[in-house]
Protein backbone atom coordinates (compact mmCIF):
# COMPACT_ATOMS: atom_id res chain seq x y z
CA UNK A 1 0.00 0.00 0.00
CA UNK A 2 0.82 3.02 -1.02
CA UNK A 3 -0.20 5.90 1.42
CA UNK A 4 2.94 7.68 1.84
CA UNK A 5 2.47 9.66 -1.01
CA UNK A 6 0.73 12.94 -0.83
CA UNK A 7 -3.10 12.35 -2.44
CA UNK A 8 -1.96 14.77 -5.75
CA UNK A 9 0.81 11.49 -5.82
CA UNK A 10 -1.57 8.77 -5.65
CA UNK A 11 -4.33 10.48 -8.33
CA UNK A 12 -1.21 10.68 -10.80
CA UNK A 13 0.05 6.97 -10.22
CA UNK A 14 -3.82 5.79 -10.35
CA UNK A 15 -4.00 8.47 -13.98
CA UNK A 16 -1.13 6.28 -15.25
CA UNK A 17 -2.46 2.86 -14.34
CA UNK A 18 -6.15 3.96 -15.81
CA UNK A 19 -4.39 5.55 -19.02
CA UNK A 20 -2.84 1.88 -19.99
CA UNK A 21 -6.73 0.27 -20.38
CA UNK A 22 -7.89 2.99 -21.95
CA UNK A 23 -10.85 2.05 -23.93
CA UNK A 24 -10.64 -1.51 -22.30
CA UNK A 25 -13.49 -1.92 -20.30
CA UNK A 26 -13.20 -5.07 -19.88
CA UNK A 27 -10.38 -4.20 -17.36
CA UNK A 28 -12.15 -2.34 -14.64
CA UNK A 29 -11.99 -4.88 -12.11
CA UNK A 30 -8.19 -4.80 -12.38
CA UNK A 31 -7.58 -1.03 -12.11
CA UNK A 32 -10.01 -0.68 -9.38
CA UNK A 33 -8.40 -3.41 -7.26
CA UNK A 34 -4.89 -1.68 -8.31
CA UNK A 35 -6.25 1.72 -7.76
CA UNK A 36 -7.76 0.71 -3.86
CA UNK A 37 -3.84 -0.15 -3.51
CA UNK A 38 -2.51 2.73 -4.43
CA UNK A 39 -4.80 4.60 -2.07
CA UNK A 40 -4.82 2.54 0.43
CA UNK A 41 -8.41 3.54 0.96
CA UNK A 42 -10.06 0.49 0.97
CA UNK A 43 -12.71 2.33 -1.26
CA UNK A 44 -13.24 4.27 -4.42
CA UNK A 45 -13.39 8.51 -3.17
CA UNK A 46 -15.27 10.44 -6.48
CA UNK A 47 -11.72 11.83 -7.34
CA UNK A 48 -10.58 8.62 -7.60
CA UNK A 49 -13.20 7.18 -9.80
CA UNK A 50 -13.58 10.83 -11.95
CA UNK A 51 -9.51 9.95 -12.67
CA UNK A 52 -10.73 6.48 -13.98
CA UNK A 53 -13.62 7.24 -15.53
CA UNK A 54 -11.30 10.20 -17.48
CA UNK A 55 -8.26 7.70 -18.16
CA UNK A 56 -10.66 4.78 -19.46
CA UNK A 57 -12.69 6.77 -21.59
CA UNK A 58 -16.02 5.80 -19.62
CA UNK A 59 -18.84 7.25 -17.66
CA UNK A 60 -18.24 7.66 -13.39
CA UNK A 61 -21.99 6.45 -13.23
CA UNK A 62 -20.41 3.13 -14.76
CA UNK A 63 -17.26 2.86 -12.44
CA UNK A 64 -19.89 3.38 -9.41
CA UNK A 65 -22.33 0.61 -11.41
CA UNK A 66 -19.41 -1.98 -10.97
CA UNK A 67 -18.22 -0.46 -7.50
CA UNK A 68 -21.36 -1.32 -5.71
CA UNK A 69 -22.04 -4.58 -7.34
CA UNK A 70 -18.84 -5.95 -6.56
CA UNK A 71 -18.22 -6.77 -2.73
CA UNK A 72 -14.62 -6.00 -3.11
CA UNK A 73 -15.04 -2.59 -3.35
CA UNK A 74 -17.09 0.13 -1.79
CA UNK A 75 -17.96 3.97 -2.04
CA UNK A 76 -17.36 4.27 1.80
CA UNK A 77 -14.15 4.21 3.73
CA UNK A 78 -13.10 1.09 5.53
CA UNK A 79 -10.57 -0.18 7.63
CA UNK A 80 -7.41 -1.09 6.94
CA UNK A 81 -8.12 -4.85 7.01
CA UNK A 82 -11.62 -6.01 5.61
CA UNK A 83 -13.18 -8.93 7.58
CA UNK A 84 -16.02 -10.62 5.49
CA UNK A 85 -17.89 -13.26 7.01
CA UNK A 86 -19.52 -16.02 4.49
CA UNK A 87 -23.83 -15.83 5.06
CA UNK A 88 -24.14 -19.01 2.33
CA UNK A 89 -26.20 -21.84 3.23
CA UNK A 90 -23.02 -23.67 4.03
CA UNK A 91 -21.59 -21.14 6.26
CA UNK A 92 -24.93 -20.55 7.81
CA UNK A 93 -25.45 -24.61 8.55
CA UNK A 94 -22.17 -24.45 9.86
CA UNK A 95 -22.46 -21.60 12.17
CA UNK A 96 -21.01 -18.86 10.76
CA UNK A 97 -23.39 -16.51 12.89
CA UNK A 98 -21.48 -17.81 15.79
CA UNK A 99 -18.09 -16.67 14.33
CA UNK A 100 -20.15 -13.22 13.18
CA UNK A 101 -20.99 -12.35 17.02
CA UNK A 102 -17.68 -13.62 18.29
CA UNK A 103 -15.82 -11.02 15.67
CA UNK A 104 -18.47 -8.26 16.81
CA UNK A 105 -18.16 -8.61 20.62
CA UNK A 106 -13.90 -8.96 20.05
CA UNK A 107 -13.78 -5.83 17.90
CA UNK A 108 -16.88 -3.73 19.47
CA UNK A 109 -18.39 -3.29 16.46
CA UNK A 110 -21.67 -4.12 14.17
CA UNK A 111 -21.23 -5.66 10.58
CA UNK A 112 -20.88 -2.65 8.24
CA UNK A 113 -18.68 -0.93 10.91
CA UNK A 114 -15.14 0.06 11.22
CA UNK A 115 -13.19 -0.44 14.76
CA UNK A 116 -12.54 3.46 15.88
CA UNK A 117 -8.55 2.49 15.10
CA UNK A 118 -9.86 2.30 11.65
CA UNK A 119 -8.02 -1.16 11.74
CA UNK A 120 -10.83 -3.37 10.86
CA UNK A 121 -14.21 -3.34 8.69
CA UNK A 122 -16.80 -6.08 9.19
CA UNK A 123 -19.14 -7.06 6.77
CA UNK A 124 -20.69 -9.62 5.66
CA UNK A 125 -20.64 -11.77 2.14
CA UNK A 126 -22.94 -13.52 0.11
CA UNK A 127 -20.18 -16.48 -0.70
CA UNK A 128 -16.51 -17.06 -0.87
CA UNK A 129 -16.49 -20.36 -2.79
CA UNK A 130 -14.81 -22.18 -0.19
CA UNK A 131 -17.94 -24.70 1.26
CA UNK A 132 -16.05 -27.15 2.23
CA UNK A 133 -14.35 -25.18 4.70
CA UNK A 134 -17.63 -23.41 5.98
CA UNK A 135 -18.13 -21.56 7.87
CA UNK A 136 -15.24 -19.95 6.17
CA UNK A 137 -14.35 -15.83 6.44
CA UNK A 138 -11.93 -13.70 4.50
CA UNK A 139 -9.52 -11.09 5.52
CA UNK A 140 -8.20 -9.10 3.50
CA UNK A 141 -7.85 -11.50 0.24
CA UNK A 142 -6.70 -14.71 2.26
CA UNK A 143 -9.35 -17.41 3.35
CA UNK A 144 -9.67 -18.67 6.65
CA UNK A 145 -11.96 -21.88 7.25
CA UNK A 146 -13.59 -23.34 8.98
CA UNK A 147 -13.65 -20.41 11.58
CA UNK A 148 -14.34 -21.36 15.05
CA UNK A 149 -15.30 -18.72 18.48
CA UNK A 150 -11.72 -20.31 18.98
CA UNK A 151 -9.74 -19.05 15.83
CA UNK A 152 -10.67 -15.85 16.08
CA UNK A 153 -8.26 -14.31 18.25
CA UNK A 154 -5.57 -15.95 16.52
CA UNK A 155 -6.62 -14.87 12.92
CA UNK A 156 -7.24 -11.72 14.40
CA UNK A 157 -3.91 -11.44 15.94
CA UNK A 158 -2.00 -11.85 12.93
CA UNK A 159 -3.39 -8.28 11.44
CA UNK A 160 -3.13 -6.31 14.94
CA UNK A 161 0.40 -7.28 14.70
CA UNK A 162 1.56 -5.81 11.33
CA UNK A 163 0.93 -2.53 12.47
CA UNK A 164 1.91 0.21 9.50
CA UNK A 165 4.46 -1.98 7.73
CA UNK A 166 1.16 -3.40 5.20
Amino acid sequence: MNTSHTPAMQLEQVASLAREFKGKKDQLMLVLLKAQKITGHNALPEDVAVVIAEEMGVTKNHIYDFATFYAMFSTEKRGKHVIRVCKSTPCHVNKASNAAHMLEKTLGIKMGETTEDGQFTLEHIECIGVCDRAPAMLVDDEVYGPVTEESIPGILSKYQMQGEEI
